[in-house]
């Protein structure tokens, strides 16, 4: 699967949960809810910069985003430890 495969697949979706399915990342419906557009945003971000060449790759792509906005609501003292994230690659 090339990066434009995967571009492909991406665009068919209408919802970021489909993505968080298609990939098999476990979310919170509710925080995908609160912050869907820079969640959408830092995803296509880093889709961009990583230009991943499988369904692997850009699986950690969309866990690595979900991760980053989770861990950006946490107290800067406590980022250290993430605690709210259920598919983070840090545990």
């Amino acid at each position: 699967m090339s990066f434009s495969d995967i571009q492909q697949k991406l665009a068919s979706f209408t919802s970021l949960e489909q993505v968080f399915e298609y990939f098999e990342v476990d979310f919170d419906r509710r925080f995908v809810d609160e912050y869907r557009v820079p969640l959408f945003k830092r995803f296509n971000g880093y889709l961009l910069l990583a230009k991943p060449e499988d369904w692997f790759a850009a699986r950690r792509v969309l866990r690595n985003a979900y991760c980053k906005i989770q861990r950006g609501r946490l107290e800067p003292s406590t980022r250290s430890a993430c605690r709210g994230c259920t598919s983070c690659l840090r545990r």
